[in-house]
């Protein structure tokens, strides 16, 4: 049965990088949790070391890309390039937490489903809106780790194994503001007053009140910032509906 898990795990990742390992060793602890006994080496380290690798090629790639944009600008591109939600994406775009050996309570906790349905609603990133589970994420890291450490440490060569994989990547035509900034900017334009009244600790909401009227509120009871998110997402959609329902041609 763990022969034919690892069979199916090495195929699947030759299928979506092109990549065959020379050790599978790699691959496989590429997809072993820490919660898995202590006879298996875990994903742990190859995560961190994914991490890394990542944020590099993605900088250098933007790099070369995007000639005319500020440090500042690639930074904030690099970012959602590479962040929780991104990667936990493409985890469930080709399903790999089924490949992942770890606890049974682990799947429960991993929220997959929850998950998949949140992105729905955003289709590259949900710039804060979404509460990730993180141990998707962690494969994929792990497993750029592993194809790093395989072929000798070669940035060109690990890019190209997973370059398909992470697409569609955000670019600077597609990048969003994030939530808070964007309805903070809508406010001070159409010199409106604003306030984002934090119930977290309370009920895990936040509300925005617009002009002294509540008009939208977030929650999350699992993560502060996504349920402020959240309110700052509500809050912008349903002004800026107002105040086109104002405009002379409503």
């Amino acid at each position: 049965m763990e022969e034919q898990s690892f069979q199916q795990r090495e195929r699947l990742v030759e299928e979506i990088t092109g990549y065959k390992f020379k050790n599978p060793d790699l691959l496989h602890q590429a997809f072993t949790h820490p919660s898995v006994p202590q006879n298996w080496a875990s994903n742990d380290r190859m995560e961190y070391l994914g991490d890394s690798v990542l944020g590099l090629m993605i900088a250098k790639e933007h790099y070369f890309a995007y000639s005319d944009l500020s440090s500042e600008d690639l930074t904030d591109l690099r970012s959602v390039n590479v962040d929780t939600e991104k990667l936990a994406r493409v985890a469930i775009k080709y399903n790999l937490q089924d490949h992942l050996r770890c606890q049974k309570h682990l799947f429960k906790e991993m929220r997959v489903e929850e998950f998949r349905s949140a992105t729905l609603e955003y289709p590259l990133n949900s710039l804060g809106c979404i509460n990730p589970p993180k141990v998707l994420a962690d494969i994929v890291e792990a497993l750029i780790g592993a194809i790093y450490i395989d072929c000798n440490f070669s940035i060109d060569i690990t890019w190209q194994a997973i370059k398909n994989m992470l697409q569609p990547l955000i670019t600077p035509e597609t990048l969003e503001i994030q939530p808070i900034t964007k309805i903070m900017e809508l406010c001070q334009k159409n010199k409106l007053t604003i306030n984002i009244v934090d119930n977290w600790d309370e009920t895990g909401e936040f509300e925005c009140i617009v002009d002294g009227k509540f008009v939208a509120k977030g929650k999350s009871s699992q993560n502060k910032a996504t349920a402020r998110n959240r309110a700052a997402y509500n809050a912008y959609e349903l002004v800026i509906e107002n105040l086109r329902m104002k405009t002379p041609d409503h």
